[in-house]
């Protein structure tokens, strides 16, 4: 589900920026911020580069990329 909502231009700008990049469009940019930031304000003792790693843990398990670890 798709739903319009207004954001600044300046946040617009700033987007087109980074995602040309980190190649990807202006919408998932924001997208991209939007998750980021939700996840740090439900989990402030994360880091970035935790919440990052998290994310693509997350998202390697959900197209099947994982190998089960063995301990020890």
């Amino acid at each position: 589900m798709t739903t319009a909502v207004r954001i600044s231009d300046k946040l617009v700008r700033e987007a087109r920026l980074v995602s040309a990049v980190d190649n990807r469009s202006v919408t998932g940019q924001i997208e991209h911020w939007a998750k980021i930031g939700k996840c740090s304000e439900e989990n402030p003792e994360l880091t970035y580069e935790l919440i990052r790693d998290i994310l693509i843990g997350v998202e390697e398990l959900e197209q099947g990329n994982y190998s089960k670890y063995e301990f020890g």
